[in-house]
């Protein structure tokens, strides 16, 4: 009697996809993680006013930069490094406004230097930088509100040793240096030519006044070494890196101070313009000036053209192309 064979068990089949779907599962939620770690990392204040006159809430996107001059966080041989000094409290050393087109178009950087002499609600007329040292960010806010007639919809603020780390953490950054700069007071002594620089002297560089022009020259520094830092920042040499990204991230969330509304979201979007403006797809400008002044007590002031300046801030504020004539270059 022939007995039946039995029948072949096929081993079950793999099925690969579901390995590829749990695998970006993981991946989707690590990165989801980290996002919420790096926005939680955020220091967060009040920035913009919560009361008074605004301007009206235009098109596009503004942003009101600030790098201050906070030793937080900076124990005694950091501060030694970065020649910042003891000084206790925060005080402003750079003020810029960033206006982001609704619809694509070129991103505009603003420089406002700190010793503008401007209306601060309250205060009568003083530098604008006294405007932070009298209420803080939002003080300051305000301040540049009522100025410029731009409304401000976000604030970002960063110290120095954040500033050092950043530029750290991405591998340096390279600048070309026209004549040797030397300010023991900000720790900085650079030859003239094509360099890279590290955190301490990229601090150095960006706050020093000690040149012809002082305070000109200094925010013309400061816009040109942010436009190079962006640049540096998202190039693939850093980008595809994680051993230079990921760093990069987390000394930037550590960094930035922010409004109590905004997130890591809304920071890369601002990151994404300056690497606009940093690509030269922008504008970049100083507010226009009709010349220097002196304060009832002999201080020397900035005085703003005020015709060039209400156009400049008038077509921020109704998100319109920025007139050529109000472009102010070498400044």
């Amino acid at each position: 009697m022939a007995h039946a064979r039995p029948p072949h068990h096929r081993p079950p089949r793999r099925r690969p996809g579901r390995k590829i779907l749990a695998v970006l599962l993981v991946l989707v939620l690590a990165l989801a993680g980290f996002l919420i770690y790096v926005d939680y990392s955020l220091k967060r204040e009040p920035a913009l006013p919560t009361s008074g006159e605004r301007p009206a809430d235009g098109p596009g996107t503004n942003w009101l930069l600030v790098g201050s001059d906070s030793r937080e966080g900076l124990d005694a041989d950091r501060q030694a490094e970065l020649g910042t000094g003891d000084t206790a409290g925060r005080r402003t050393d750079t003020v810029m406004l960033v206006h982001i087109p609704q619809a694509g178009g070129k991103p505009t950087m603003v420089s406002l230097p700190r010793d503008s002499y401007v209306s601060i609600p309250g205060h009568g007329k003083d530098k604008l930088n006294s405007a932070f040292a009298y209420g803080g960010p939002q003080l300051l806010t305000q301040t540049v509100e009522a100025s410029t007639g731009v409304r401000v919809d976000h604030y970002a603020e960063v110290g120095l040793g954040g500033f050092a780390d950043m530029t750290d953490a991405i591998g340096g950054v390279d600048v070309c240096v026209e004549e040797p700069m030397k300010d023991p007071k900000a720790n900085l002594d650079l030859q003239a030519g094509c360099q890279q620089l590290d955190g301490p002297q990229a601090l150095g560089y960006v706050r020093t006044r000690a040149s012809s022009r002082g305070d000109l020259d200094r925010v013309q520094r400061q816009r040109e070494f942010l436009a190079a830092l962006t640049e540096r920042a998202s190039s693939p040499e850093v980008f595809l890196n994680p051993l230079r990204l990921f760093p990069l991230i987390l000394d930037t969330s550590g960094a930035f101070l922010v409004d109590t509304e905004d997130h890591v979201w809304h920071l890369a979007g601002l990151a994404f313009a300056m690497n606009g403006i940093a690509s030269g797809q922008g504008v970049t400008t100083t507010v226009p000036m009709s010349g220097f002044g002196e304060t009832s007590d002999g201080a020397s002031v900035v005085k703003w053209d005020q015709d060039k300046a209400e156009t400049l801030f008038g077509a921020l504020a109704n998100d319109t192309e920025v007139p050529a004539e109000v472009i102010v270059t070498g400044m």
